[in-house]
């Protein structure tokens, strides 16, 4: 711990309100929105003097100027500028496409497509110059050729475009396969959803960004690389399941730019123990963003320890307003089941911001626990009026119907708000958690099968899992999912 000085306030105030900025231009508005609430907590710099305390290894690296932030950001290599300067009226199109969710619209902006559309109408069900393929009566069907065997299909050459042209267009692709990935898997747990359905797009992203990459390598320009495409193959890794490359590159993208808090979330959420968070650790780069990556990744790994606390309180002395810190302080109470520390935190939260959501879902549950019915209702009416259509909303209006026995209500707003947001943790647990008190122990197992397949963290859902198989009699399946919640949550 050292000083933190009034220049450095100015300074990180300026980086944070930048950082908010080209989150906002490559569209991870989630990622703008975090950035935008801490600069806005930051304590006001006529109040910092040379005794402050704060990380004395917070890198402040000079090169932003203090005194203006511009709606658009520009890029300190000159040949980026000139890109994002000739392609500004492109991107503003692709944009505006991308913040109408017209993913594939934004993509062709600035990919050339693969292919023309087939008009399936006129086509020909059989070319006339086609040729059967021979096959071996008798003897059994032709042995599959490999994956490897597989030439890789060559990839349309990229034209040459900004860094963040490029992302955005490849970030759109993202989205769009997403989006056609919720759409296959129709309602939830539906026939056709099965949690196997995958994004198409991943394959084709993932090899326009290698060929990227091995561009810039050929080139020597890889220290001008900016980090968001880092991220972006990262993410695409970790959803192909190759964990440990999606580690090394978005630890890449951290280091390139330690701004990109999305890249901080997705190496967090990789993280399945606390000795996976030791050993990358030392590879971080020394940034007050390290600094909140690891209170983010120990609360996601459920440690309460008095560091963590003190990590807290330190930040807390920059960052006096910050409703994150505070959650997170709220959180860490929850976990050490000091409900009553934890609901007057979030009481003082909802106070001061009445119309923010985020994380509020969690608060439900601690008024669950402490079967506070009168303010889990007040939560219910106040979240509803603010965005009823927001998936914390759903949980919290579920909990509310769980508190009072309603178990077909509260299963009907879990599956709301997996229809708005299949990735939501909570509610799969929780609507697995009614399924159990409604006796129907194979939508029970499903759910907190889908809780842990998208965070095999979540201690609750491995719990679940013992209970459901115990009540099936089940008795060495549920030893091993007992076994599984207790090494989370000894």
């Amino acid at each position: 711990m050292s000083n933190f000085t009034k220049e450095q306030a100015i300074n990180l105030r300026s980086q944070l309100l930048r950082a908010s900025v080209q989150c906002s231009e490559r569209c991870l508005y989630h990622s703008a929105k975090w950035i935008a609430e801490l600069a806005s907590s930051l304590k006001d710099p006529a109040d910092f003097d040379c005794h402050d305390d704060l990380d004395s290894d917070i890198a402040m690296p000079d090169g932003y100027p203090p005194d203006r932030i511009s709606i658009f950001s520009t890029s300190e290599d000159d040949e980026e500028s000139r890109l994002e300067a000739q392609e500004i009226g492109d991107y503003l199109l692709a944009k505006s496409f991308f913040d109408c969710r017209e993913y594939d619209r934004c993509a062709a902006v600035f990919l050339p497509l693969n292919h023309a559309p087939v008009n399936v109408l006129s086509a020909s069900p059989e070319p006339e110059n086609h040729t059967p393929t021979k096959t071996n009566k008798g003897k059994g069907k032709a042995p599959a050729q490999s994956p490897e065997a597989v030439p890789r299909p060559r990839t349309t050459i990229l034209p040459r475009m900004s860094q963040k042209s490029l992302f955005l267009a490849l970030y759109a692709k993202y989205m769009a396969g997403e989006k056609r990935k919720d759409e296959e898997s129709e309602m939830i747990m539906g026939p056709m959803d099965t949690g196997a359905t995958i994004n198409k797009e991943l394959i084709e992203i993932a090899r326009r960004l290698e060929d990227w990459f091995q561009e810039r390598a050929i080139q020597g320009k890889e220290a001008q690389n900016h980090g968001w495409l880092e991220y972006l193959y990262g993410v695409i890794l970790a959803k192909s399941s190759s964990i440990e490359d999606a580690k090394e590159y978005l630890i890449k993208s951290v280091h390139l730019n330690p701004f990109i808090w999305s890249a901080w979330t997705e190496l967090r959420d990789l993280l399945t123990n606390v000795e996976a968070l030791r050993t990358i650790t030392p590879k971080l780069p020394p940034h007050l963003f390290t600094i909140l990556f690891n209170l983010d990744a120990n609360q996601s790994l459920y440690q309460t320890s008095p560091d963590t606390h003190s990590s807290i309180t330190e930040l807390l002395k920059a960052f006096p307003t910050s409703h994150y810190l505070q959650t997170q302080r709220a959180l860490l109470h929850y976990h050490s089941k000091d409900y009553e520390e934890s609901e007057r935190i979030f009481s003082s939260i909802i106070h001061s911001s009445p119309h923010r959501l985020d994380s509020l879902d969690h608060y439900s549950n601690v008024l669950y626990v402490m079967s506070s019915r009168p303010k889990l209702a007040f939560l219910a009416q106040l979240a509803t009026q603010t965005d009823k259509f927001r998936p914390e909303t759903c949980c919290i209006v579920g909990n509310y119907y769980s508190l009072k026995s309603e178990h077909e209500k509260a299963v009907m707003y879990f599956r709301r708000a997996l229809t708005l947001d299949r990735q939501f943790l909570s509610a799969w647990t929780l609507m697995g958690h009614e399924y159990v008190e409604m006796k129907n122990t194979h939508a029970a197992i499903e759910s907190y099968r889908r809780a842990v397949d998208i965070n095999r963290k979540d201690y609750r859902a491995w719990y679940g899992l013992g209970q459901t198989y115990e009540v099936l009699e089940m008795h060495l399946y549920a030893l091993h999912y007992f076994q599984r919640a207790a090494a989370l949550r000894p």
